[in-house]
């Protein structure tokens, strides 16, 4: 009998040779984060920094998957490989996701060079679950060419993606009130292309006007780079070949003034703080109830608390 070592070279052999049901077993493993799943990552980490990593946000309902499904198909058209970590909702009674890669993008399903994973956001306030940065790391290192986040629309904590993606892709819709939103919530300032969709809708001018004033008035250094607005119809493909140079044209940009690397060390930064703050939050529920009888009695204080669970009480 193999023991786990073997059969995890085996599983990495058999995932690098195509087989994404072994490729979905070992984001699985690091979705987990046992000592398999970082054995694994650990491993997988060097062949990382190859692919191009886009961020996909924007509010509920202005179709950032149907912009990724689009997208997707701009890609393969181009000979591109695609995969995609859709974060949904997770689910207050499972904590499992909500919406489910089942019902995305189906028409991709028997297509081998794209591969579609959900993840549950867990309770995550930030639109990415502490397994996300983990989970796109493994798809970088499977070698595909594109690996797509998109987030679940949650509005002002969203901009969480921009530590996620070399490219964050921000999603807005006239007659909504998006724009006024992004402004509100700092979606602005993370955006490094901005994208229009349902600009067939009545007000898509209006809101190209908006972002177009607010980036005028965003100071920005000499050389900076300048984020683009597209219109797109992603129901049509509308716009979309546009939006895919564009988001092509801003990781050429990162490449020309040495960026890709600082971006590839931010998601490792990213990883290591959100993994911080899961194994927080399950350190605190574990305790929750007896700190807060303490809290109310006055036999501790919520700075206490904190502090507590840095050093533990032996």
């Amino acid at each position: 009998m193999q023991g786990p070592a073997a059969q995890d070279a085996e599983l990495l052999e058999r995932a690098d040779a195509g087989d994404q049901r072994a490729l979905a077993r070992v984001i699985t493993l690091v979705e987990e984060g046992g000592e398999r799943g970082d054995e694994l990552l650990r491993l997988l980490r060097p062949r990382t920094g190859r692919a191009a990593v886009v961020g996909v946000t924007g509010a509920p309902g202005s179709g950032k998957s149907t912009l990724t499904d689009a997208l997707i198909a701009r890609w393969r058209e181009e000979g591109r490989s695609v995969a995609v970590v859709a974060i949904d909702p997770s689910s207050p009674f499972t904590g499992g996701a909500i919406l489910g890669d089942r019902i995305r993008m189906t028409r991709w399903y028997a297509d081998e060079s794209v591969f579609i994973r959900s993840l549950a956001t867990r309770g995550h306030l930030g639109g990415l679950s502490a397994a996300t940065l983990r989970v796109a790391a493994v798809l970088d290192a499977a070698g595909f060419d594109v690996v797509v986040i998109e987030t679940v629309g949650v509005g002002q904590s969203e901009v969480d993606v921009a530590d996620a993606a070399d490219t964050t892709v921000v999603v807005l819709t006239p007659a909504a009130g998006d724009a006024v939103q992004a402004f509100k919530a700092g979606i602005m300032e993370v955006g490094d292309v901005f994208c229009v969709n349902k600009s067939d809708l009545p007000g898509a001018e209006r809101v190209r006007r908006e972002v177009r004033s607010a980036l005028d008035l965003a100071p920005r250094r000499e050389g900076a780079w300048r984020p683009p607005i597209v219109s797109t119809v992603a129901a049509t493909g509308e716009g979309v070949p546009d939006l895919s140079k564009r988001i092509a044209d801003h990781r050429q940009h990162l490449s020309a003034h040495g960026l890709l690397e600082e971006a590839r060390r931010r998601r490792v930064r990213a990883e290591v703080l959100a993994l911080l703050g899961a194994q927080l939050r399950r350190a605190w529920e574990a305790r929750q109830e007896r700190a807060v009888d303490d809290i109310l009695a006055g036999r501790s204080t919520p700075s206490a608390e904190v502090r507590s669970l840095w050093a533990p009480p032996a």
